[in-house]
């Protein structure tokens, strides 16, 4: 218990009912935190979480409390709402995302604004609120999941790839603000990871071949792969590190296209 990474810490993670959301709970609750499990009809999902990290608290030997709040991270008054109920915070992880297919020359409106205003604005809004919470108590952290479509374009997934560019920088934007503030802000921006909503290659297996071919690494990231990321980031490990975005993709940033020197 006293090598705890996050003792006495409470985090908040939205989309944390399942996928990557879930592993970083988990993780989080083995490192002795309390966790705050925001959800989007999916209470099945969230008491399936909450029954794992009181499980995995026990078993750790910490007395620990978790909870499950609902709200909707396209809406900014859900997520005031949903801030109301949270007195206090040390992290906050904004996890929650989703993905439509929006070719540049045909995309619906609806779906492009929502794809925003889950991946991108959302996640501002959470931050504002959270940001609050840490200048008045002296310190936190916020912990952005991106993607590696952060600096790698998605033909067909306009409104993603705009999402995640500016996460990126939302990251970048806001470390610099409060950086003299006891605050940090960082990114994981994972690449192809086995997840639900990777379900449509993930459970193909001609599908998830022609993904892990471009992956340099050769195989689909698992979430137990990303999750020990977001504990460091939390954590006093990561004390001195602010604005940075740590690409847990397989080395699909590196642009496996240039494995093989064709250029000279």
């Amino acid at each position: 218990m006293a090598s705890a990474k996050l003792l006495n810490k409470t985090a908040l993670i939205t989309g944390g009912s399942r996928g990557i959301g879930r592993a970083v709970a988990i993780r989080y609750a083995a490192e002795g935190a309390a966790l705050i499990i925001n959800h989007l009809n999916d209470a099945g999902g969230a008491q399936a979480t909450l029954e794992m990290l009181n499980q995995t608290s026990a078993e750790a030997g910490f007395d620990v409390k978790h909870h499950a709040l609902e709200a909707d991270m396209a809406s900014e008054h859900a997520i005031n709402a949903m801030f109301d109920n949270i007195p206090h915070l040390d992290i906050l992880v904004n996890n929650a995302g989703m993905q439509l297919k929006t070719p540049g020359h045909d995309f619906e409106s609806a779906g492009f604004n929502q794809v925003l205003a889950v991946d991108l604005i959302g996640p501002a809004f959470c931050a504002r609120r959270a940001l609050q919470l840490f200048l008045a108590q002296g310190g936190g952290t916020i912990i952005n999941t991106t993607s590696a479509q952060e600096i790698i374009p998605k033909p067909e997934f306009l409104a993603y790839s705009i999402a995640k560019g500016g996460l990126g920088n939302l990251t970048r934007t806001l470390a610099l603000e409060y950086a003299d503030k006891n605050i940090r802000v960082n990114a994981v921006g994972p690449g192809a990871v086995i997840t639900e909503m990777n379900a449509s290659w993930a459970n193909d297996p001609a599908a998830r071949a022609r993904v892990e071919s471009h992956i340099p690494m050769g195989r689909a990231a698992r979430v137990e792969d990303i999750a020990g990321i977001y504990v460091f980031l939390a954590s006093d490990d990561a004390a001195y590190i602010t604005g940075q975005t740590i690409f847990a993709c397989g080395g699909l940033t590196l642009y496996a296209d240039f494995k093989q020197n064709w250029a000279s």
